[in-house]
């Protein structure tokens, strides 16, 4: 991913400055040299904090109480974005930020204010970065560990800060915390290309259709569970049906097909009724059938007349809100044609006498509107005298019918009461009934579990795409997709190690990232990072393997760690700040060893190199005490003015109060 800082901005507080500007070059490896207690170490703190850390690492008094906003300028395939962020006064961070873009940002303005926030910054880098969309559990909602990839994730592989650069027990940016250290195991197989957005979105594709299946065979299997008691069942329905009358008794017992045959002969039955309710039937059963009917044909109608009835009173009491509202408007219009009358041709208004064309055009047009309402309402409109005629026939057939319904009623419970007969053979028709419904629901069960049933054809597809996932995922072989690159990038390491100050420079290194370090393959046996001594193994190891890294990402087509790597005092293990400072340090230089000044020759000829090897796509800064006199001739290296005599980070104009003053 071509991602490189082009400046650093400062904003003060005080108006009457001018923004602070840090130019850097891409493609090489920039210096800012000078003394202690110059700023230097913020540069990391504030690239981080203006690409979105969840916390504002800037340090503070003099940097955060003469600055109010902090930038960077970055340079990206899309062209170059200004990424601002206000200082966050006594919170731990503030989302306030500021956003330009442009193919390339020459002007800055002098004043910004907040046109955007940190999480729609932070979505903007992730786009820049490609990443996917998904996470690693297959989803999209999920947080934490299993979330999915951000471009705040890859911090770890740009910045290597003080308290890292020559860590024994730490190598990447942040992973001395539980969070960062969890979150980097997990995406370092996408980072390193052997998870793909590809291979995620089957992942996810994979784990959808998993759930699918498992709730398509949850159903077939409750379906099969009921079908398996309905066929333990069957025999007991088939002579319950033969005891009802709806099928006739077999010579021999039937097969399993031929008693399903049978059933569904019963349910295809149209005359169950009449089988039911005239087999020597009574006088009084034959009686209550006609009631019954008859007792149903008198509620449908019934229930048309009352339906009708409520939209005729809905059609009345509309009617009485419409004159309601016509009455108004001809009240409110009436004035007019009052105030038409009482004017004559010397005045047009009867009130105070005076005399416009205006005046008489809007009484006419009042007037003119009041004639339009009563022609289209009509005055002194009543409902016609046919409704009324209606409503009182419809409300006296209410009356009746309503009659007529209770006295078939009447009848039925009386003639039930009399025939104990037709109350028990209407019980036996109700009872066939109800078989008849559930063999019914039963039979449609059984068909829907045939051989061509929908609900097993879905599972055997299911199953059969869940096959075809997983076999397409296993021809990726992601472990050893993730075993290929890390040999890479350890043989980029072993290349790179000869070429610094390390103790066994022949001895094989490997990233272990499951231990997020490095170990040390020697003759007799293997140590880890943390296990090895000297300060100068450990800048050395974390250098190459830093280095090696980014070598590794640039070789890859869509890689979407950022093209820059920020290191802040990879000298300090040579040139240790002595413990008491004599009055006239500042101005004389310390007494250094040779082999030191070798060392810290070696480390800044291999960024040179790996830099000018990348051919402008990966750029480095490094922050250091170490004077132009150790690195100014070494290709690829090129530094700022030193940070001594009054020169800082914050301009000491800032901090002295006279203003009109910008140092780019």
């Amino acid at each position: 991913m071509f991602f490189q800082i082009r400046a650093i901005l400062l904003w003060p507080r005080n108006p009457a400055f001018k923004p602070r500007r840090l130019r850097f070059e891409l493609g090489k490896v920039n210096v800012i040299s000078g003394a202690s207690r110059t700023g230097k170490s913020a540069v990391i703190p504030i690239i981080d904090y203006c690409l979105g850390a969840s916390t504002c690492s800037i340090p503070v008094n003099t940097i955060r109480k003469h600055c109010e906003w902090f930038g960077v300028i970055v340079a990206t395939d899309q062209g170059d974005k200004l990424l601002a962020r206000r200082e966050p006064g006594a919170q731990r961070n503030t989302d306030d930020m500021f956003l330009m873009e442009a193919d390339t940002i020459v002007d800055i303005p002098q004043r910004i204010v907040k046109n955007t926030n940190a999480d729609a910054v932070k979505r903007l880098l992730d786009d820049l970065a490609a990443l996917s969309k998904l996470d690693f559990t297959g989803g999209e909602e999920s947080t934490g560990f299993d979330g999915r990839p951000s471009f705040r994730d890859l911090a770890a592989f740009t910045f290597q800060p003080q308290n890292i650069v020559a860590n024994p027990d730490v190598l990447f940016f942040k992973t001395n915390t539980y969070e960062h250290r969890e979150k980097l195991r997990k995406i370092f197989p996408y980072v390193l290309g052997a998870v793909t957005p590809g291979l995620m979105a089957k992942q996810f594709e994979l784990q959808r259709t998993k759930s699918e299946l498992r709730r398509k065979e949850r159903e077939l299997k409750e379906a099969q569970e009921v079908s398996g008691r309905w066929l333990a069942d069957l025999t007991a329905k088939f002579s319950q049906a033969q005891e009802l009358g709806l099928t006739p008794k077999p010579e021999q017992p039937p097969k399993r097909w031929q008693m399903i045959e049978l059933l569904e002969d019963v349910v295809a039955r149209t005359d169950l009724t009449i089988t039911v309710s005239t087999a020597t039937i009574s006088q009084a059963l034959s009686e209550l059938t006609d009631l019954e009917r008859e007792e149903r044909e008198v509620s449908r109608e019934l229930t048309t007349l009352r339906h009708r009835l409520e939209e005729m009173n809905r059609m009345r009491v509309g009617g009485d809100q419409y004159d309601a509202a016509i009455s108004l408007q001809r009240g409110r219009l009436q004035l007019s044609s009052w105030l038409v009358r009482h004017t004559d041709g010397d005045a047009d208004c009867p009130m105070c006498g005076s005399h416009t064309a205006s005046a008489r055009s809007k009484l006419e047009v009042l007037s003119a509107r009041l004639l339009e309402v009563e022609a289209e309402a009509g005055v002194d409109k009543e409902v016609p005298a046919a409704f009324d005629r209606e409503l009182q026939r419809v409300m006296t057939e209410v009356g009746v019918t309503t009659e007529r319904l209770r006295s078939v009623q009447i009848r039925k419970r009386a003639l039930s009461g009399r025939s104990k007969e037709a109350s028990e053979r209407q019980f036996g028709a109700k009872k066939a009934e109800r078989f008849v419904g559930n063999l019914e629901a039963a039979l449609d069960l059984h068909r829907r579990l045939g051989s061509d049933s929908g609900l097993v054809d879905e599972v055997g597809k299911l199953r059969e795409r869940v096959q075809g996932l997983e076999a397409e995922l296993r021809t990726q072989d992601v472990d050893s997709r993730k075993r290929r690159a890390l040999d890479a990038v350890n043989s980029y390491a072993g290349r790179l190690l000869p070429l610094l100050d390390v103790e066994n420079p022949d001895d094989p290194i490997s990233l272990e990232i499951s231990d997020l370090t490095i170990k040390v393959r020697g003759a007799d046996r293997d140590d880890y990072l943390s296990e090895i001594g000297s300060g100068s193994n450990w800048l050395s190891y974390h250098l190459a393997m830093l280095l090696a890294l980014h070598q590794f990402y640039l070789s890859q087509p869509n890689s979407p760690v950022p093209g820059f790597l920020v290191v802040d005092q990879p000298s300090q293990v040579y040139f240790p700040k002595n413990a008491v400072r004599r009055p006239d340090e500042e101005e004389q230089e310390l007494r250094l060893r040779d082999e030191d000044i070798d060392a810290v020759q070696k480390a800044f000829e291999v960024l040179g190199k790996v830099v000018l090897q990348a051919k402008g796509k990966l750029q480095v800064i490094v922050l250091d005490h170490a004077s132009r006199d150790l690195w100014g001739n070494i290709p690829g290296v090129v530094g700022l003015k030193e940070w001594r005599d009054g020169i800082k980070l914050v301009p000491m104009k800032w901090l002295q109060g006279d203003g009109d003053e910008i140092i780019a």
